[in-house]
């Protein structure tokens, strides 16, 4: 057995109950490591190690700091083969098509933002010839980072690089479900950075991740996650003023107009909906809306490419898609594919229940699934199911689809295709969601903006201007110039 610890002060320790967790392979079905069950004490000495690291840590310059991010890029660069493994040992995420590109990008995160430590700089405000004003950036304190186990080290990642470089320490809790990689993560950390800058909890939701949310020594909260806890980590930081940034859900539209019935769009569909990351991305293009006129035929070359993915074991390099992460989230997923074979208008066009016997029943494997002659009332076009579920619905006015893709109270992404680029443009700036990628079904590159609007978040990630408004403070001196000479 696999017994982890977690870092707080620069120290590796067990939680302070000495309670612990199991974690389990979700391709298996077997316990493969044990972590700290981390409460409300353990929380404490976590903020107490950052709140005393943070006044050191702010005065390190900013590019100092950005060149120990710099250094933690190359070291989680010698070390992707075994964050790869172990990220698709714990997620169930195939090693070939998600975990390795996943333990890479986290290494271009900590690439990426380690390169922005100059940027740090306020602005001159020319008020007049007798004043200078000016703006700082300024670090936050101690930030209170909570993530999800879908991609736990990119996301672990895009929370650590942006707010350490800004000259903050962090207190970051772990999904249960997936701590391991995140652990691996802290460790090439702790090579680098001094003692409580980083500190890395793992333990459940309603005990650690509540006593961060909470903790009024926390100065700011990052949380990736439901949208549901994002209300409640909103709900507790509006006690103290404390700002948050959220990445929550979504049910985001693939749009595909009548000129994209191309194979390449086929293949877009499919990486927009996630499918070889089971479709757990809160990304997930999971409503299809088809023009009538390519309706049928499209769905009978996508059915076809879905149906040609292997599903299989996380760690085999064959392997196209992996499991689904745990038991409750495999239930859940079962019960959205039970709710759509029960609909008498609803036509399965692939996919269906998970298999009962053979390899794929001695894991969490759910088949790609799709539901045609869908509505866009029906509750698995209205409800978040991450899971491989994708329902297609038929469209005939530009108006209608742009009204129908706007009725949810999501709004994080969203796919366009058309090779009327005019046309794909008109759309992308009428739908409601924070990220559109026109013709493209890809993933989020460091540098741009990225974040949603409705009820998928607050705030932005990925990009300088995320770093700045998120992670840093504006404070406004103004100096006058023209004092009168001394007696």
């Amino acid at each position: 057995m696999n017994n982890q610890k977690m870092l707080i002060a620069g120290r590796w320790t067990e939680a302070a109950s000495g309670e612990s967790i199991e974690v389990e392979n979700p391709g298996r079905k077997t316990v493969v490591a044990t972590i700290p069950r981390a409460q409300s004490e353990d929380v404490n000495n976590a903020v107490k190690a950052a709140g005393s690291a943070f006044d050191q840590w702010r005065k390190v310059s900013a590019r100092d700091r950005g060149k120990m991010l710099l250094e933690i890029a190359v070291k989680l660069e010698a070390v992707t083969e075994q964050m790869a493994e172990t990220i698709a040992t714990e997620t169930g995420n195939a090693i070939r098509t998600q975990a390795r590109p996943e333990a890479a990008a986290s290494a271009d995160i900590f690439r990426f933002f380690g390169g922005l430590g100059g940027e740090l700089k306020g602005e001159e405000i020319p008020l007049n010839n007798n004043m200078l004003s000016y703006s700082r950036r300024e670090p936050i304190g101690v930030v209170g980072a909570i993530i999800p186990w879908n991609a736990p080290v990119l996301l672990a990642a895009l929370k650590i690089a942006p707010a350490l470089c800004a000259g903050n320490t962090m207190v970051l809790k772990a999904a249960e479900d997936a701590p391991l990689g995140v652990l691996l993560l802290a460790k090439v950390c702790d090579e680098v950075l001094p003692a409580g800058v980083l500190n890395v909890l793992t333990g459940l939701g309603e005990e650690c991740g509540a006593a961060i949310a909470e903790h009024p020594e926390i100065r700011k909260l990052s949380f990736t996650g439901s949208t549901q806890v994002g209300k409640s980590i909103m709900r507790a930081a509006s006690d103290r003023i404390a700002p948050v940034s959220l990445e929550l859900g979504g049910k985001s539209p693939s749009i595909v107009f009548p000129d994209a019935n191309e194979d390449w769009v086929v293949d877009g569909i499919v990486s927009a909906m996630r499918f070889t990351r089971q479709s757990q991305s809160c990304t997930a293009g999971s409503r299809l809306f088809l023009h009538e006129n390519i309706f049928d035929e499209f769905l009978e070359k996508l059915a076809a490419k879905t149906a040609s993915l292997k599903m299989g074991d996380p760690l085999d390099e064959a392997t196209d898609m992996g499991a689904i992460i745990n038991k409750k989230q495999f239930t859940k997923v079962c019960g959205y594919i039970e709710d759509g074979l029960a609909l008498p208008d609803a036509k399965l066009v692939t996919g269906g229940m998970p298999d009962t016997e053979g390899p794929l029943s001695e894991g969490y494997f759910s088949h790609p699934t799709i539901f045609a002659e869908a509505s866009n009332e029906w509750r698995l076009a209205r409800e978040e199911i991450f899971g491989p579920v994708l329902v297609a619905i038929r469209w005939k006015d530009e108006a209608e689809v742009i009204r129908m893709a706007n009725d949810s109270h999501y709004g994080l992404a969203a796919f366009v295709w058309s090779r009327d680029i005019g046309q794909a443009l008109r759309t992308a700036h009428e739908v409601e969601a924070g990220w559109v990628q026109v013709n493209q079904g890809i993933g989020q590159i460091p540098g741009q903006s990225y974040g949603g609007v409705k009820q998928s978040g607050v705030g932005r990630e990925y990009s300088l201007e995320s770093m700045l408004e998120s992670f840093t403070q504006k404070k406004s001196v103004t100096v006058n110039l023209n004092i009168p000479a001394p007696d």
